[in-house]
């Protein structure tokens, strides 16, 4: 008698339609799920305050609705295309160059990634308009459209050359292993020490842009970038060696705005 035919021998059942069914369900609502809980503590802070402490009606209630919406649906995709696309290329870039074992390609990549990434970063092009509409309000530059845009596009390539310069001297940090704490101290001596140079006008400027850079379209490819290059040098520990390019990435701007201040 054939096996199959055998009443005796258990044979494992096929998933139904249902369950099949319900497993693509979860799978493509996940990160839906995963965006509505982050976004929670958000909605209940700001639903406390304007309702039990302000004791106001929420405005345009309906608009809100719809754009808390196109957040969460902006939010769980952007996610899900990270976890798709920007990591897993990330890390195939860093272990590709690492093979071909040319040193200075691989930091010709990393300064051009981070200084692609951070021009094209959204936060830093809002935060650079803003700072250029107050700078030319407070008479630190001219009021007109052409000073205006060429002050925010100086801010917008003083900190992209930041955090390229950032991901080369982070970059070199893991191929030799140097400890990431004592570069962090000197660099944040240096942020100290440029701080009682530049004009006050500078200063909080610098800070800020210093943690726009660690947004949206940066993280991801910096920290990808990091695991990667741990990941494909032998000796290298991911957890020890493979972060801390953001950390220079946040560092490194708040050194050249401050600097850039002292010379426009």
């Amino acid at each position: 008698m054939h096996p199959a035919d055998n009443p005796l021998v258990s044979h494992p059942q096929k998933p139904g339609l249902i369950r099949v069914l319900w497993a693509i369900w979860r799978r493509a609502t996940r990160p839906l799920v995963e965006s509505g809980l982050a976004l929670l503590p958000i909605v209940v802070v700001i639903g406390f305050f304007q309702l039990l402490v302000l004791r106001q009606p929420i405005p345009n209630i309906g608009q809100m609705l719809w754009g808390s919406l196109f957040v969460l649906l902006g939010l769980a995709l952007f996610v899900r295309g990270l976890e798709m696309a920007l990591f897993p290329i990330g890390e195939d870039m860093a272990y590709n160059f690492v093979r071909k074992g040319n040193l200075w390609r691989l930091l010709i990549f990393a300064f051009t990634l981070g200084f692609g990434i951070t021009f094209a970063e959204p936060a830093l092009i809002v935060i650079a308009q803003e700072a250029a509409r107050i700078a030319a309000s407070g008479q630190v530059i001219e009021e007109t459209a052409a000073a205006r845009d060429s002050y925010a596009n100086g801010l917008r390539l003083t900190v992209a050359l930041a955090v390229g310069i950032a991901l080369v001297v982070g970059v070199f940090r893991i191929l030799k292993g140097w400890p990431v704490q004592y570069l962090i101290m000197g660099g944040y001596l240096g942020v100290v020490v440029m701080t009682f140079f530049a004009p006050p006008e500078i200063i909080g400027i610098a800070y800020d842009l210093g943690g726009v850079t660690t947004s949206t379209v940066t993280v991801p490819l910096v920290a990808a970038l990091g695991i990667g290059l741990a990941h494909s040098i032998r000796g290298r520990d991911p957890m020890i060696d493979g972060f801390g390019l953001i950390a220079f990435a946040a560092l490194t701007p708040m050194i050249f705005v401050m600097a850039y201040g002292m010379l426009i």
